[in-house]
């Protein structure tokens, strides 16, 4: 994909419902919201995109949409390629958010295009969609501290108090990463955060008193 690919529609992949607000799993989704509270668009029930979405009409640019699908995870696809056919967009012009255990919490990855990876809300993607040429954005959310713990409970476990520290963070960097692309493009905000990263705090060592 060309780096002056101009991107019409971000969807942010999560679950709905209460059970699985501000699980690792959801962390598309919060970077959603995150991107309506920047940019003053309301969220609301979309039945006929099967998720929940928002208009921002960028100054001097056509319109921006945000997405969050209520299809579940498994099923995204269905959401983001009703709102394709209802814009008439290109695949092409879809940016998807997403949660990486491969990654640490604190990095993300920005690509042109790229396979599932094993990851089942991409493979409905890239089902839908009909391509794998699509960017996306990463967003860590590391692996699980042991083998005791099984990916499900991990992914759809919260984040430990030292990880919810820096979570806002987290997602302040997705939005300005996602700002950049509309201001210079896929490459060049490549070269500018995939380096980039939020640290972890240092654990708190006591001291006799």
């Amino acid at each position: 994909m060309e780096s002056s690919q101009i991107i019409r529609l971000i969807v942010g992949l999560g679950n709905p419902g209460a059970k699985y607000e501000g699980t690792r799993h959801n962390i598309g989704f919060m970077a959603i919201d995150q991107l309506a509270r920047y940019w003053g668009a309301s969220l609301t029930e979309a039945k006929k995109f099967h998720g929940i979405s928002a208009e921002y009409r960028q100054p001097g640019r056509d319109r921006l949409i945000l997405l969050k699908p209520t299809t579940y995870m498994n099923d995204s696809g269905r959401s983001a390629r009703a709102v394709l056919d209802w814009y008439k967009l290109e695949p092409q012009s879809v940016l998807v958010i997403y949660d990486d255990m491969d990654l640490p919490l604190g990095k993300i990855r920005l690509r042109h295009s790229g396979s599932a990876g094993g990851h089942n809300g991409m493979k409905s993607m890239i089902a839908h969609l009909g391509t794998q040429d699509f960017p996306r954005l990463r967003l860590g959310i590391g692996k699980q501290k042991n083998d005791r713990q099984d990916t499900i409970s991990h992914v759809l476990g919260g984040f430990m108090p030292a990880e919810q520290k820096i979570l806002p963070q987290v997602l302040d960097l997705a939005q300005d990463t996602i700002i950049s692309i509309g201001k210079q493009g896929i490459d060049k905000t490549m070269s500018l955060y995939n380096s980039r990263s939020v640290p972890m705090p240092l654990p708190q060592v006591a001291t006799d008193s």
